[in-house]
């Protein structure tokens, strides 16, 4: 695939980045190289935000060693529009590239169907557990975690404060073990699933 005329800039740290563009620069993406690195580890949060901050209108895309698909699903939560495994293929990553620079969103394939059984026998294990766990209010949260919804969203349509959302959203997790809001809306749709 060709790609027309660009300008790429590469930078070996998110301070150089930073520090080099200004918030005018018109960036049209970041492509984040985390090689081994996880994005588990505190730096990561921390450089994710501040490129966030400074550059808003730019997607960002990872490229990783990592296919762990917990990792991908963490990714996605905060923010970044493509996940690249180093294992693709030019064609793939470019073809990525391009899908995130029109407005999409990349993960790969691969990743998720070969994480599938643990994610499936975990969500089964816990799906179990769900009934008679959660508070009306906290029940209401759940169906509009399920439907995707933002939690200013939800405070917006269950008459309560987002403060407030956020607990209920962290309590729910902490009672399904979950890590993320996507694995909450995984757990109880498979639950409703098997009810």
């Amino acid at each position: 695939m060709k790609r027309p005329q660009e300008n790429i800039v590469n930078f070996t740290s998110i301070i150089d980045c930073v520090a080099a563009l200004d918030v005018d620069s018109h960036v049209k993406l970041i492509l984040y190289s985390l090689g081994r690195a996880t994005i588990s580890g505190e730096a990561f949060v921390t450089h994710l935000e501040n490129l966030i901050q400074h550059f808003p209108d730019a997607p960002i895309v990872l490229i990783t060693d990592c296919e762990d698909a917990a990792e991908i699903l963490k990714s996605l939560d905060w923010g970044v529009r493509g996940y690249i495994p180093t294992s693709s293929s030019l064609k793939v990553a470019l073809e990525a590239l391009s899908l995130v620079e029109v407005g999409g969103t990349f993960i790969p394939a691969s990743s998720l169907v070969s994480s599938r059984k643990s994610i499936m026998g975990t969500a089964e294990n816990k799906s179990c557990q769900v009934d008679g766990m959660f508070t009306a209010r906290q029940a209401a949260v759940v169906d509009a975690l399920r439907q995707g919804k933002a939690n200013k969203i939800i405070a917006y349509e269950l008459d309560m404060r987002e403060s407030t959302v956020k607990v209920h959203v962290r309590t729910i997790m902490k009672k399904l073990k979950a890590r993320n809001r996507t694995e909450v809306a995984y757990i109880t749709n498979n639950y409703a699933n098997l009810s």
